[in-house]
């Protein structure tokens, strides 16, 4: 299988790295904080905001603090149940940076697909490009043993989970397929593709109600798991809806915690789902 080494990577990498090293080092912003900010900006040059971390190299030292305290405003918002948004909530130096508006409400509106988008940049490209900067960091206030993964304070985070960080050797090779050898597009698990419904008691709901309301709404319906265990002559109160992508769950809740619908005179009320141990 073909690989590449870490070497290669950081070298790949050089421009991300440049700026991380200046958020922590030189600026000194919080560790896990910084990670959540760069698999930020990394997802948003996926969604369609090229070159927004090469725009930040030969900025000054306020202005990327300024830009990186405007990141964490976004992180603050997506933890947030009813966060305060400005009516237009514009990011004033990521916008200029950027040269098209970038603002709360976008970030809101898509609340879920920039969590697992940020997840998935943090667990597989950030844990991998960074680890020698963070072992530098972390290594001065705590004892970094070899081969083992980094304690970074702040994590495990309550939005974001959890990110393994071990130091490896320059000549470590990592497999590859494609051109790096990961998509964090294919790393969303299905919890975050799951939404939680619930029906009003008296007006069952049928498996072939469900997936005919959301497919007209417009979304991919992959698997309706309804309550079971229900007592006989009872109805089920609610189900679990995996959707076909992240982006299926923000179309539904538009922003808001619970969103209703009806079919045949009857409500379904629709939430993320949360795991419960």
């Amino acid at each position: 299988m073909a690989s590449i080494t870490l070497e290669e990577l950081h070298a790949y990498h050089a421009i991300d790295r440049s700026v991380f090293s200046r958020l922590v080092i030189t600026l000194r912003r919080d560790p896990a904080e910084s990670l959540l900010v760069m698999a930020m900006w990394l997802w948003l040059e996926e969604k369609g905001y090229p070159n927004i971390i090469a725009k930040m190299v030969n900025l000054s030292d306020p202005l990327l603090e300024a830009l990186a305290g405007e990141a964490v405003s976004c992180l603050n918002c997506l933890g947030s149940k009813n966060p305060t948004i400005p009516p237009n909530g514009i990011l004033p130096l990521t916008t200029r940076i950027m040269e098209k508006d970038v603002s709360l409400h976008m970030f809101y509106q898509n609340k879920f697909s920039t969590i697992s988008g940020i997840k998935s940049f943090m667990t597989t490209v950030c844990s991998r490009i960074f680890t020698d900067i963070l072992q530098h960091v972390v290594g001065s206030t705590s004892r970094v043993i070899p081969n083992q993964p980094l304690v970074i304070p702040g994590f495990p985070h309550s939005l974001f989970g959890s990110v393994t960080i071990v130091p490896r050797a320059m000549d470590h090779d990592f497999p590859i397929g494609g051109l790096w050898g990961w998509n964090p597009s294919n790393s969303v698990s299905e919890d975050d593709r799951t939404l939680f419904l619930t029906f009003s008691r008296g007006f069952p709901v049928s498996e072939d109600e469900i997936r005919e309301l959301f497919t007209n709404v417009g979304v991919c319906v992959d698997s309706v798991r309804m309550q079971d265990n229900v007592p006989y002559g009872e109805q089920p109160l609610f189900a679990k809806m995996v959707l076909r992508s992240v982006a299926n769950v923000d179309q539904i809740l538009s922003g808001r915690p619970i969103a209703k619908f009806r079919i045949n005179g009857k409500h379904i009320w629709a939430r993320k789902y949360e795991r419960r141990e």
